[in-house]
């Protein structure tokens, strides 16, 4: 796999954001009682905020279950947010109606991460690319139409032959390619990539993150990239969010996060990647007790139940992100008062 160079990833630090993320917060109700009311909620995220440049990748990364894909969901608006403002290229889009927000879907699209229920089984290739490119009018008339979805399928690595199979007649990584091919059919300007490389072979792996790479190179996309996969991230991404209970807590660019993470979070997932050297040693962190459940988060610090650092002040004040460096922001009260501390 390739990765992105330290001077581009310099030169799309400068960038106006086409992508902005307020305070996102989204509940889920749980209803019970004879009259199912709502009697609890589920904290799925709880005050995300980040901003993505344009042709910048930005990842997002956590455990399962931390809320990621649900930001995703919201950011496409193909969940509703409870509260938080979205922008894309400068227009609020979280309380747009469907009629309004039909030119958005346009420019912004979604790869799931499974590539067998993502694919209508009754449809083939042609007929899956080309509903987009329709409902949008991209090209008009079927000899267009059909010109159109042959050109994506061979940007992805497919044949135009292809047209005519049926999903169940590929492997999961070329499904993969079309669920991709799908989402440029509308010539989007940002990609929303959920898990989109989870559910493949790990060689499979490295041919589809290649191949999004060269479409961002190309076409100059802006991505949101969502996965649990330190070592894909590491090759992916310009920056990294890392994602806990609902929450950001720590934000930075790729070399610096790999390099020198700050949050007891975030070096605990990465001193759970394998290392390509048999021999090499690292000092592994090993986190106490489970996940937290996000019905009933914890006071103060989500991730105090589990953080070797934890102090009482931990359970009390719940900390923002904060700055500890240049585009590098943690939320901890104890590595911020390191760092306050190492400034006065």
């Amino acid at each position: 796999m390739t990765s992105r160079t330290a001077a581009t990833m310099q030169d799309e630090a400068h960038r106006e954001p086409i992508i902005v993320v307020r305070d996102l917060v989204k509940h889920f109700p749980i209803n019970g009682g004879l009259f199912g009311k709502v009697v609890q909620r589920v904290h799925a995220v709880d005050g995300v905020s980040f901003e993505i440049a344009k042709g910048e990748t930005l990842a997002l990364v956590g455990e399962s279950g931390c809320g990621k894909s649900t930001v995703g969901r919201c950011l496409t608006r193909l969940t509703d947010i409870t509260a938080g403002e979205i922008f894309v290229n400068g227009q609020r889009i979280d309380g747009l109606g469907e009629k309004d927000m039909r030119p958005v879907r346009k420019r912004l699209s979604i790869v799931f991460q499974d590539p067998f229920s993502s694919l209508n089984p009754r449809m083939n290739v042609e007929a899956l690319i080309s509903e987009p490119v329709r409902n949008h009018k991209i090209v008009q008339g079927r000899d267009a139409r059909r010109k159109y979805v042959g050109d994506l399928l061979e940007r992805v690595g497919l044949r135009r032959e292809d047209m005519a199979r049926m999903p169940h007649q590929f492997s999961g990584g070329q499904r993969q390619r079309i669920c991709i091919a799908r989402a440029l059919a509308s010539n989007p300007d940002i990609i929303v990539c959920d898990e989109a490389v989870s559910a493949l072979d790990v060689s499979v792996q490295a041919q589809i993150i290649n191949l999004l790479m060269k479409l961002q190179a190309d076409l100059g996309l802006t991505m949101l990239f969502i996965s649990h996969d330190l070592a894909v991230i590491e090759h992916m991404s310009d920056r990294v969010a890392v994602m806990y209970l609902g929450r950001i807590v720590e934000t930075a660019d790729r070399d610096t996060l790999f390099r020198a993470p700050k949050h007891p979070y975030t070096k605990a997932l990465l001193s759970a990647v394998p290392l390509p050297d048999p021999t090499a040693k690292r000092e592994r962190v090993i986190l106490t007790g489970d996940v937290p459940s996000p019905i009933n988060p914890p006071s103060g610090c989500c991730f105090r139940t589990r953080c070797p650092i934890a102090t009482d002040e931990c359970a009390v004040t719940r900390p923002e992100l904060a700055p500890v460096g240049h585009g590098h922001a943690v939320a901890c009260l104890k590595v911020e008062a390191e760092v306050m501390g190492r400034k006065t």
